[in-house]
């Protein structure tokens, strides 16, 4: 069997988390601020560690403050957690359409959707390739409002030159055993606001202060501590984070496989009318984290279970947010993002991910080749 998305695991990482073990610490220790040391050298921003790209999502929205009535711009073609966490506070989600030649929303859509009640526009680097975060970045600047970037694809990707994580205000990661490495669950946010990173952060663990200069109250021992915010516990243990520092060490060799085969897919495949191969814009240079092809002709759904009845796991990335019933309730409907639909029902993820070989690739590739009679 191929999947479409597979973590890569070796005796590196097998002896770093037994290390681990052997320890003192399981829970939070010092390998948890190694791994925020490493994360955020990769990023360009200070950082730290939380449960699951989810929960990197619930700090950045604690951090920029969110409250009831607020609303959210972002786009629909993303899991659900870029929404469903923004809603916790009681935001409103105000979907944006997409640029169909990356997944990306569409910077030419954002402006007219800001109103008033506008706090933050939440871009996702679809694939790993990066949103048009620039032109994103003056617009929230102009309008005075937050930019956060869901960046749970694109960990070890570049903007014109700088790393995602060093240019909106919050961004937040993943690292998912599918993602572009793993700490089995987990995530981590990052910020260039010294103040908004120590919000989200004081939210992920639990909303305790310990440093004496910010007590209300005066203490009556040293094992004094205050909650002044509610917060929630999203931390991430010591044996996550040694496997993390061990994963991190191959993050280039991760994205140099993944781009080897984004090559080999586009160079393969280009001939087959049927379809549309991705695009890598001048301006970026992405982490590949998925490889979606557009099939054309209406045989998306077809082709999809060719492939899985070969053995061959290919995915489906993302169904529209506001399909899902819980939107539906809401009152959101069918029709709201047109290039979003359009995108959902042509999408098909191909395999991509450090563990195949060039025989599967060149499996995967014989396969749609003679579905499409090529």
């Amino acid at each position: 069997m191929i999947n479409y998305g597979r973590q890569f695991i070796d005796r590196s990482d097998h002896m770093a988390v037994k290390s681990a073990l052997f320890s003192d610490w399981l829970t939070m220790g010092p390998k948890v601020h190694e791994f925020e040391s490493e994360i955020s050298k990769i990023c360009g921003a200070p950082s730290f560690v939380v449960s699951s790209g989810t929960a990197a999502l619930h700090c950045a929205y604690a951090a920029i403050e969110l409250k009831d009535g607020d609303e959210i711009i972002t786009t629909p073609l993303t899991f659900i957690a870029t929404q469903a966490t923004a809603m916790q506070f009681g935001a409103r989600i105000v979907f944006c359409d997409i640029d169909t030649q990356t997944g990306n929303i569409d910077p030419n859509s954002i402006e007219q959707l800001i109103t008033t009640k506008t706090r933050a526009v939440t871009v996702v680097d679809y694939a790993g390739h990066p949103a048009e975060l620039s032109k994103i970045r003056d617009m929230c600047n102009r309008n005075n409002i937050f930019m956060i970037e869901d960046a749970a694809h694109s960990f070890g990707s570049f903007y014109q030159d700088s790393p995602v994580g060093s240019i909106a205000d919050l961004t937040t990661f993943s690292f998912f055993p599918t993602k572009n490495m793993t700490t089995g669950e987990g995530g981590a946010v990052s910020s260039i606001n010294e103040s908004l990173l120590n919000k989200a952060r004081l939210f992920g663990r639990q909303g305790v202060v310990k440093d004496p200069d910010q007590f209300l109250v005066s203490p009556d021992g040293k094992w004094y501590q205050e909650v002044h915010r509610i917060g929630l516990n999203y931390r991430l243990s010591d044996l996550q984070c040694a496997l993390g520092i061990s994963q991190i060490k191959k993050l280039q060799k991760f994205k140099e496989k993944r781009d080897s085969i984004f090559t080999y897919y586009n160079d393969s495949l280009s001939k087959i009318t049927q379809i549309r191969l991705p695009i890598k814009s001048k301006n970026v240079n992405p982490m590949w984290h998925l490889y979606p092809v557009q099939v054309l002709d209406g045989s998306r759904n077809s082709l999809f279970e060719y492939l899985w009845n070969l053995g061959i796991r290919t995915q489906v990335n993302y169904i529209p947010a506001y399909f899902h019933p819980v939107f539906q309730s809401l009152g959101y409907e069918r029709g709201l993002c047109p290039k979003s639909e359009e995108f959902y029902a042509q999408e098909i993820s191909l395999p991509i991910h450090p563990s195949l070989s060039k025989k599967d690739l060149k499996i995967v590739v014989a396969a749609i080749t003679n579905f499409f009679g090529y």
